[in-house]
């Protein structure tokens, strides 16, 4: 989710966070949240099979978590952390596995120390039943929690948004990031009777049981822990299908039953959403688990195969156009966005929430790439020159690694900003094309770091974009490129970079290569430079 310009937050009173706090003093909780530790660096998660049964009137939860595992490496004793965050507590605890003494608990985590050898690729489950009543969200998703609302109707209606705070606000999980169950997850919803529960990839069993209703999702990807939603309400269901790159992709969509009518309508989007982002970044990564979206009790989140849907059945994003230009008012922000990221958050993962960059960069200039395919080039050029002025500088974009900690929500509008002054350097958009849709084959549901990235862009580019990635994701500095014209003499430098920015700069069908000295090139006109917007740099014209 993202920050918007000061004047559309008075406009339509919202307020808008970030999911990590930036600064604050990192103790020994953050590290053993954010980082690969001893506790977690010899195990591998292979699969959650999970169950939940929220309780409208005590806002409370109760379920159960199966946790299947793989040891990488020979180790002799080892201690096992579970993350389960306060004040929700674990009842039970069985192991496949020999363990010491009773179980620790240490503030928002589990201990539990083995009592024997286990050699790598050996397998076990760790078993842990939960309850209690678990944070409620002030401002969904932004401030992280449950919801415990009710619909228009009266009806209760629930959800949980977690990114920021962490899956194990609710879920006892192996809450980091870099691991993630590679054969997927089973989750079982229970409700009353008169609700419906909408969960992650497709519905293979309904059951009514002891007056209550069962729904059993299965994921058969892999999946980072905190798209791991349940939804909870008076849905009903439509569907449809789309023929993609990879053969017949099911769209499954849930909705409270009064929004049928207009879901019909507006989730018609889909569909060319679906055509631009495949030609754009390759197949839909989880054709499996199918395509769907899921009303919910806020604005939305990317949760992986179930998006969820709060963005009033308008364009824009809650009827406003983000870049200020009016062409976002042609599309619906949540479908587009939230959509963007099955390729990028949920197909390609940050390793560590630092490198969040990696998930809304290239998910904001999704954006741009829709509207390119859906309009034409012109508009989508216009919006991505609009969204410049969203960015604040503040801090990097780049968090600080091992605790839990993004970078500046720059990341969204200076990130895509940074990704459409690297295809103007490219100067080649089939080539431009070819890397976004090689990343997402490259590192198929893999999870990532920012070395990774920028080392991938460069190479297959053949254009060395260190120097762009350190200005832009490291650096709060705005290049400058100062200009003087006389007649056809045209003088040039860069202030305010990094050192030796190569960044080549293209007006009309010429071409510059600032340096941080004078410089000067004689032009084939005497008329007044008019330089492209579409890099992200300020210009200055000077005596």
């Amino acid at each position: 989710m993202k920050k918007i310009s000061y004047s559309i937050l008075l406009a339509s009173g919202l307020t808008f966070g970030q999911f990590f706090e930036q600064n604050k003093t990192f103790t020994k909780q953050d590290t053993l949240k954010g980082s690969n530790t001893k506790f977690r660096n010899f195990w591998d998660v292979k699969k959650y099979e999970l169950s939940v049964e929220p309780n409208f009137e005590q806002r409370s939860i109760k379920g159960n978590n199966k946790i299947s595992f793989e040891i990488v490496k020979d180790v002799t004793n080892p201690v096992f952390q579970i993350d389960l965050q306060k004040p929700m507590k674990a009842d039970k605890i069985e192991c496949s596995f020999p363990t010491k003494n009773d179980f620790k608990r240490d503030g928002d985590f589990i201990f539990i120390t083995a009592n024997n050898s286990f050699k790598k690729g050996e397998k076990y489950t760790i078993d842990i039943t939960y309850s209690g009543n678990p944070v409620i969200a002030k401002n969904a998703p932004w401030d992280g929690g449950w919801v415990f609302t009710k619909d228009d109707k009266g009806n209760p209606w629930i959800s949980v948004a977690d990114e920021g705070i962490g899956a194990s606000i609710w879920l006892p999980t192996k809450d980091i990031w870099s691991d993630e169950p590679e054969n997927g997850i089973v989750m079982k919803i229970v409700t009353p009777s008169d609700l419906v529960g909408i969960g992650n990839g497709k519905l293979i069993n309904k059951k009514t049981e002891n007056g209550k209703n069962i729904f059993t999702w299965e994921v058969k990807n892999p999946i980072n822990a905190y798209s791991i939603i349940p939804n909870i309400g008076k849905y009903v269901n439509f569907k449809d299908s789309y023929s993609g790159e990879k053969g017949k992709l099911d769209l499954d969509y849930w909705v409270i039953d009064y929004n049928l009518e207009k879901a019909k309508k507006q989730f018609q989007q889909v569909k060319p959403m679906l055509k631009a982002f495949e030609y754009w970044f390759g197949p839909y990564p989880f054709y499996e688990d199918s395509y769907k979206l899921v009303d919910s009790p806020y604005l939305g989140m990317e949760h992986q195969s179930n998006i969820a849907y709060g963005n009033q059945y308008v364009n824009g994003y809650l009827g406003n156009d983000l870049s200020g230009t009016g062409i976002g008012l042609n599309w619906d922000y949540i479908i587009i966005h939230e959509s963007g990221h099955e390729w990028f958050a949920n197909n390609i993962t940050a390793k560590d929430q630092a490198d969040m960059w990696i998930h809304e960069s290239f998910t904001m200039y999704s954006e741009v790439l829709f509207t390119e395919d859906y309009m034409d080039k012109k508009s989508a050029d216009i919006y991505a020159q609009g969204i410049q002025n969203n960015i604040a500088n503040d801090i990097p974009i780049i968090g600080k690694y091992g605790v839990r900690n993004e970078g500046s929500g720059d990341m969204y509008p200076k990130g895509a900003s940074m990704l459409h002054t690297m295809r103007q350097v490219i100067n080649n958009d089939e080539k431009f094309r070819q890397i976004l849709r090689g990343l997402n084959k490259d590192f198929y549901h893999q999870t990532v770091t920012t070395e990774q990235i920028e080392k991938y862009i460069s190479e297959k580019s053949g254009i060395d974009f260190s120097s762009i990635f350190n200005q832009y994701l490291r650096t709060t500095k705005v290049p400058v490129l100062e200009y003087s014209q006389n007649g056809t003499e045209l003088k040039y430098r860069f202030t305010n970079v990094v050192k030796n920015l190569n960044l080549p700069v293209r007006f009309g069908d010429q071409t510059i290569s600032p340096t941080e000295s004078w410089q000067n090139i004689t032009l084939k006109s005497s008329q007044p430079v008019e330089f492209n917007k579409n890099y992200y740099l300020k210009y200055k014209k000077v005596n």
